[in-house]
């Protein structure tokens, strides 16, 4: 393509009228990035594992703001088959950006004690998932369109009995600057949030962080005194969706914990 990337407003009133995948919209960052979405007038394409908890994922965004049925789609499966991605896709018609946030982490453990099945397997659940959404974008994606992941800051401050899932988990950073480069002639974009302790389900699973006083503890001892809310680590990516001149880049929204 000859044609340089379209030119428009950076913000995010810019998304208006667009169709967004959000994968793993049904919770979290991927629910608060739809609501978000709702309210500047873009059309939410949610998928998710758990069809109830879809549903009513699907309620919360809708109410988010006023418009028909159709502004607001499910799709149930796991964001990393290629079938759920196709039928979304057939779903939705023209899918104009994609959000993809990352899910829990599995397979912890000390290298010396994890077998070589089980990394594996660990592998090729965090590792593929990345390549799986890729491959659904590479030629669907109309030109001024962008394809965000999201990863987290375990991956640049590892901790013991983490090496399987973050050398996994960290797919998406690496793959992040190698799809930039390829999809540029596409005029499409590629981007990644890595975050820090942001409050949703998936914090509030962990043993001990399931209070609003247990979260506050740990929020207190960060740079800002707390930890970030989904809204906040949305807005990231609606930023990189609307902004036609970000690409290739790991964008980090911790609050300042990475650098303590």
């Amino acid at each position: 393509m000859t044609t340089p990337i379209p030119v428009r407003t950076p913000l995010p009133a810019s998304l208006a009228g667009s169709t967004v995948l959000l994968l793993g919209g049904s919770s979290g960052i991927g629910l608060a990035a739809g609501t978000l979405l709702r309210q500047v007038g873009a059309r939410v394409v949610l998928v998710g594992r758990d069809p109830e908890r879809l549903k009513a994922a699907a309620g919360r965004v809708r109410a988010a703001a006023p418009g028909g049925e159709d502004d607001v789609l499910t799709v149930a499966g796991d964001a990393g088959d290629e079938n759920t991605l196709e039928q979304a896709f057939e779903r939705a018609g023209e899918i104009h950006h994609i959000y993809a946030t990352a899910g829990g982490i599995s397979g912890a453990g000390l290298l010396k004690d994890l077998s070589p099945e089980g990394i594996r397997d660990t592998l090729a659940q965090t590792a593929w998932r990345p390549f799986a959404i890729a491959r659904a974008a590479a030629t669907r994606l109309p030109a001024g369109g962008s394809l965000t992941y999201s990863s987290g800051i375990l991956i640049v401050r590892p901790r013991p009995g983490m090496t399987a899932p973050l050398a996994g988990a960290g797919t998406v950073e690496v793959l992040t600057k190698a799809l930039a480069v390829e999809f540029a002639p596409a005029r499409v974009r590629v981007n990644t949030v890595r975050y820090g302790r942001i409050d949703t389900p998936l914090l509030r699973s962990i043993p001990g962080l399931d209070s609003d006083e247990s979260v506050a503890a740990a929020g207190a001892s960060t740079p800002l005194g707390r930890v970030g809310t989904a809204e906040e680590a949305a807005a990231a990516a609606l930023f990189c969706m609307a902004n036609n001149y970000v690409n290739g880049q790991i964008i980090t929204v911790d609050g300042g914990e990475s650098l303590v």
